[in-house]
């Protein structure tokens, strides 16, 4: 566990987007879910669970990012999402019974609630309108993995895969100028493993983009100059 990261023990307190899992919930299910979940604190760049692990629980991620990924039998990565706060982790596992289908890391210090496996099935089976959310998210999980599968699957172009990356990156931040800039905390691996390629092809991509004047990093700052060239790459 990792103590600079300020832990919200009580859920009942917390500030998760409206959309989120537990924040949708009755007063009813959010006191009983208060009852059964373990509040932690975890580091950057630690393994909540892994893919093929039999299923412990579910974690609500309350704070931080954790990146969602899977693996071929070679160990070649492909990130399906980026978690965000109001997510259930896990979730698929549990009410299936089957294995954990994806691998999870903390991209940055990030505050989770643990509920076992027994306890959430039975939290579940009490409480409606967490079972309707549930599948909601079981929904939204599988729609983004057929996202990544288009994406990846029927596109001819790397270029226009990490062109569509980076519009979707910046989406929700407006334009000052005709300039966009965005915190993006990935690395050139973690955009290759979301984009299904090398991280020699992203650094040679994103150096191509900064010469025409079209989007350059710098540090952790995305600034897009051309967001219609970059819309153009995506048709293409």
């Amino acid at each position: 566990m990792n103590s600079s990261c300020q832990l919200s023990a009580e859920c009942l307190n917390c500030h998760l987007p409206s959309e989120g899992f537990f924040c949708a919930l009755s007063q009813i299910s959010r006191d009983a879910f208060n009852k059964i979940k373990h509040a932690a604190v975890f580091p950057r760049v630690v393994v909540i669970f892994v893919e093929g692990q039999t299923p412990r629980g579910v974690f609500l991620l309350c704070q931080g990012q954790a990146k969602v990924s899977t693996a071929s039998r070679d160990g070649k990565a492909l990130i399906l999402r980026i978690a965000n706060p109001g997510v259930v982790l896990g979730l698929d596992a549990i009410v299936t019974g089957k294995p954990y289908q994806v691998t999870v890391e903390t991209m940055q210090p990030s505050q989770l609630h643990f509920v076992s496996g027994e306890d959430f099935l039975l939290f579940l089976k009490q409480h409606s309108d967490a079972c309707l959310r549930a599948v909601q998210q079981i929904g939204r999980d599988c729609g983004q993995a057929y996202d990544v599968i288009r994406s990846i699957g029927l596109s001819h172009s790397v270029t226009g895969r990490v062109a569509k990356f980076l519009l979707a990156s910046a989406m929700d931040e407006p334009a000052m100028n005709g300039v966009v800039r965005v915190r993006l905390t990935l690395t050139h691996e973690d955009i290759a493993q979301l984009t299904g390629t090398s991280r020699e092809t992203i650094t040679r991509i994103l150096s191509g983009f900064r010469k025409q004047r079209i989007v350059e990093l710098k540090g952790s700052i995305l600034i897009i100059h051309d967001q219609h060239a970059l819309e153009r790459l995506v048709a293409s």
